[in-house]
């Protein structure tokens, strides 16, 4: 699909984003919880100086890992929609998408570190970060900045607080009806 420069870049970018996205996440559904519970014990072995508490709270239920990803999709969703609207030009759009390809980047970080797989590892490489340097070439060939230092810089923050929001949140929203606090 062919636009001038002032008209922004297709929908497949911004939609992209979704799509991209959802690949990904699907990856996370399929293998987070029982990853988690497998790696665990080799990972508190290995970094014995993190306090029992957070490897405590690292004890997600599938329920909660399809909340959390849920909670996130919502965010991308909101964040493809806004970059449709606007052509690409919208600062959370690119914000966002700078954020996610910084995650791809970040499994392949975890899963070096790691030895071994990660979920999500799979499709970083495949999908994640190919679609996030596509889509940026496509706004710059559009005029649009992107990928500069602020959006790296907005997505770096805004990765872990969305991550640990969604998480949050999830642990409250999936906790079996009747359990306390």
């Amino acid at each position: 699909m062919k636009h001038d420069r002032s008209s922004g870049v297709s929908r497949a970018v911004t939609w992209g984003l979704l799509a991209a996205w959802a690949a990904n996440d699907l990856e996370e559904t399929a293998t987070m919880a029982g990853w988690l519970r497998t790696a665990r014990p080799g990972l508190r072995k290995r970094l014995p100086r993190v306090p029992d508490r957070v490897w405590d709270r690292a004890d997600l239920s599938q329920r909660e890992v399809n909340t959390a990803i849920g909670l996130m999709g919502v965010l991308v969703a909101v964040a493809a929609a806004d970059g449709a609207r606007t052509g690409g030009r919208s600062p959370f759009f690119r914000t966002v998408l700078a954020g996610f390809g910084l995650h791809g980047v970040v499994h392949l970080a975890q899963s070096a570190a790691y030895g071994g797989y990660t979920p999500g590892v799979a499709t970083s490489p495949t999908v994640v970060i190919p679609y996030s340097l596509w889509a940026l070439r496509r706004l710059r060939a559009a005029g649009i900045p992107a990928g500069g230092a602020r959006e790296a810089a907005a997505g770096l923050a805004l990765l872990p607080a969305a991550v640990a929001g969604a998480h949050a949140a999830a642990r409250v929203l999936a906790r079996p009806r009747g359990a306390g606090a």
